[in-house]
């Protein structure tokens, strides 16, 4: 009997799939955002919006108001009245009749009547003469004894309406003529610059888009160039 031997036909392991050219191609590369402004410039525009914010302020206060009211702005340069008014505070003095003056109120009185000379103290007395008149005894809040003199109606100037700390100063600083030039100036400058802040910005952020767009553009255009890969199996020509 002969013995058929069958061999048995040896295994093809599957050949590895084949790269498809221009694969990597057609993925369209991720457009880079160009770097934003620095820090530096929004730090620059919010440390400018804050100093025009408080330009204005200071404008109303030393100015606006004290003209729409009558009032006076003064400056505190002693220290008489510590610790409620500090040297350097600015205090606006609204003018009153006598007839309103209580005790405890701050009062703006001259020194003598009709000359420049004032003083902002606290009434600590209010005397009435048998003929109607009245007098008023002042005192500064850090000082020991009240003032030498008794104040008579015709000196006094005006009661406190309100004070900020530290504003006497700047109100020292452009007092008189400077005042009405300066402070427009000051103002229109950061004005200025307020808008040259915010026009460069709005120009970065257009060219940002412009450069973002034509990146997305760009990757279009290339993934259109690139030949589509052969199918497997077709004909090599």
């Amino acid at each position: 009997m002969t013995s058929t031997q069958l061999q048995s036909a040896p295994e093809h392991s599957p050949a590895p799939a084949a790269s498809v050219p221009g694969a990597a191609a057609n993925e369209a590369p991720a457009p880079v955002d160009p770097p934003d402004k620095s820090l530096l410039h929004y730090l620059g525009l919010a440390v400018s919006g804050a100093v025009l914010l408080l330009v204005v302020a200071l404008a109303l206060l030393l100015i606006v108001v004290p003209k729409v009211t009558g009032s006076t702005p003064l400056t505190v340069l002693t220290s008489s009245m510590e610790p409620t008014l500090p040297p350097g505070t600015l205090i606006i003095v609204r003018p009153v009749t006598p007839d309103e003056i209580r005790i405890g109120d701050v009062v703006t009185y001259q020194i003598r009547s009709g000359e420049p000379g004032v003083i902002t103290h606290r009434v600590t007395a209010i005397s009435s003469s048998s003929e109607g008149g009245r007098t008023f005894t002042f005192k500064g809040d850090n000082n020991s004894v009240a003032d030498a003199d008794q104040v008579l109606p015709v000196q006094i100037q005006g009661r406190l309406w309100y004070s900020v700390p530290w504003v006497g100063w700047v109100n020292n600083a452009v007092n008189g003529q400077s005042r009405s030039w300066i402070v427009p100036i000051v103002a229109g400058l950061l004005f200025a610059y307020m808008g040259y802040m915010f026009a460069s910005g709005a120009v970065c952020a257009l060219r940002k888009r412009r450069r973002a767009a034509a990146a997305v553009a760009a990757g279009a255009a290339r993934i259109a160039s690139t030949p589509e890969p052969a199918a497997p199996g077709s004909p090599l020509r």
